[in-house]
């Protein structure tokens, strides 16, 4: 049986919505059904900036309880900061909850020994950097490379893109020993394929990779019952308490899942 997915791209703007829910039905199993979402409301339409991030908060954390109300069999949170990650598996007691730099780092441990995260601008590098701590990864980070590029920069020139990646990519095998290249950036969509191919090592798609880690964790769930633990860290709330905090409020969803 398939599962259902829902990607949530947090932000307040459905700009990349339609392409990035094609790209990744592209590379979905056949029986996965892949919705695309964005956030109600004006805000940010990126999160370069932590205090973009907690504007918004709520909206993502409200979207994750529709999702586990709805039936969703796992939820992406879709920016590379991994934000409100562990606040959303708080909220929920069947559905998994991931999101670009875990499963990212995760793949990359399994199929190389050193990688190089690829960013687009300085600004990025401490709190990526925090997430690797989180994840219990630094012995395995061979660099940060700087693309000189802000999220919204990505996709309006891909041949320029492409080549600054390409430029990074081979700096990070050659310079810093990298046997494993991650594009930190969902918008950084689109490149790995070819790169990859050129360059000769895995280069993990940050969309692609946290859309494949929720396929693995949604099985797990409903075949082993593997969710995160509420014995520790992810303890729930009371439902009375968590209804005066937060309710369930569906997303824009975009595009037609299949």
């Amino acid at each position: 049986m398939g599962r259902r997915i829902l990607w949530i791209n947090p932000v307040m703007s459905d700009a990349y919505d339609e392409v990035i829910g094609a790209s990744l039905r592209a590379e979905a199993r056949l029986d996965t059904r892949l919705d695309v979402a964005s956030l109600h409301g004006e805000g940010p339409v990126h999160l370069e900036y932590n205090a973009y991030e907690l504007t918004a908060a709520r909206p993502t954390l409200e979207t994750v309880l529709w999702a586990e109300q709805e039936g969703y069999d796992a939820t992406v949170i879709g920016c590379f900061y991994d934000p409100f990650v562990r606040a959303a598996k708080e909220l929920t007691t069947r559905m998994p909850v991931t999101a670009p730099a875990e499963a990212s780092i995760r793949l990359a441990q399994s199929v190389g020994e050193r990688f190089s995260i690829l960013v687009g601008r300085d600004k990025w590098i401490p709190e990526m950097e925090e997430n690797v701590h989180r994840y219990g990864a630094e012995r395995s980070l061979a660099s940060f490379r700087v693309l000189g590029m802000g999220v919204n920069d990505f996709q309006v020139d891909p041949q320029y893109t492409e080549s600054r990646i390409r430029a990074e990519a081979e700096s990070a095998v050659a310079t810093d020993r990298a046997d494993v290249v991650i594009l930190g950036c969902t918008i950084e969509f689109g490149f790995y394929r070819r790169l990859q191919a050129e360059i000769g090592v895995p280069i993990i798609d940050a969309t692609v990779a946290p859309l494949l880690w929720a396929e693995l964790l949604a099985d797990a769930a409903v075949h082993q019952s593997w969710v995160h633990s509420s014995r520790l860290g992810y303890g729930t709330p009371e439902p009375a308490e968590l209804a005066f905090v937060l309710q369930p409020v569906k997303p824009q969803l975009s595009g037609d899942p299949r």
